[in-house]
C-alpha cells in the first residue's frame, strides 16, 4: 500500500490528538488560543484530505476507512476535555448524544457493510450541517473568551445543542435507511 498525501494528512491528524490533550493541560494563560488553533488545523485537514483525494484521484478504501476514525478520535477528544473543564448539562449532555451517536452510527456502518448495504448508510447532508455546527462548537468552546465582542463560550454551547440536535436527526435517518435495506435485504428461513 502507497501513502498517499491524503492519508499522510489524515494520519497527522490521528498524531495531533494526543497533542492537542497535552496543550490543553499546559499551564499558560494563552494556552485556549493553541488548543482553537490545533483543533482548527485539524478541522481543515479533514477537508484538505478529502478534497485532495478526489482532485488527485488518490481515494482509497484505507483514506476512506481512516479518515472518519481520525475525526471521531478529535471530536471525542474535545468533547471529554471539554466536560472535564466544564461540567454542566449543557456541554456534558451533548457530549454524550455526540459520542453515543458515533460510536452507534460507526458499528450500523460496519453492519451494513458485512450485509452488502454499506451505501445506504452514507454521509448526508445532515451529516455535513452536523459537522459544521460541531466544529465551530467545539473552536468556541475551546476559545472561551469573548471573541471581538461576542461571547464564544455561549455561542459554542448553543452550537452544540444544534449539532446534538442534528446529530440525533441524522441518527434517525441513518437508522431508517438501515432499516428499509435490512427489510429489503431479508432471505426466507
Amino acid at each position: 500500500m502507497t501513502l498517499t498525501t491524503p492519508t499522510m494528512l489524515t494520519l497527522a491528524r490521528i498524531v495531533l490528538v494526543p497533542v492537542f490533550v497535552v496543550a490543553f493541560f499546559l499551564p499558560f494563560d494563552s494556552v485556549n488560543v493553541l488548543c482553537t488553533a490545533l483543533f482548527g488545523l485539524a478541522a481543515v485537514t479533514d477537508w484538505l484530505d478529502g478534497w485532495l483525494a478526489r482532485r488527485l484521484g488518490q481515494t482509497s478504501a484505507f483514506g476512506a476507512f481512516l479518515d472518519p476514525v481520525a475525526d471521531k478520535l478529535m471530536v471525542a477528544a474535545a468533547l471529554v476535555l471539554l466536560v472535564e473543564s466544564d461540567p454542566t448539562p449543557w456541554i456534558g449532555v451533548p457530549a454524550v448524544v455526540i459520542i453515543g451517536r458515533e460510536i452507534a452510527i460507526s458499528a450500523l456502518r460496519e453492519w451494513m457493510a458485512q450485509i452488502g448495504s454499506r451505501a445506504t448508510v452514507a454521509v448526508s447532508w445532515i451529516g455535513k450541517f452536523k459537522t459544521f455546527a460541531q466544529m465551530a462548537a467545539l473552536m468556541l468552546l475551546l476559545y472561551r473568551e469573548p471573541l471581538f465582542g461576542i461571547p464564544a463560550r455561549e455561542c459554542g454551547i448553543g452550537l452544540l445543542v444544534v449539532a446534538a440536535v442534528l446529530t440525533l436527526w441524522s441518527m434517525c435517518v441513518y437508522l431508517a435507511a438501515a432499516w428499509r435495506a435490512m427489510k429489503n435485504n431479508r432471505h426466507p428461513a
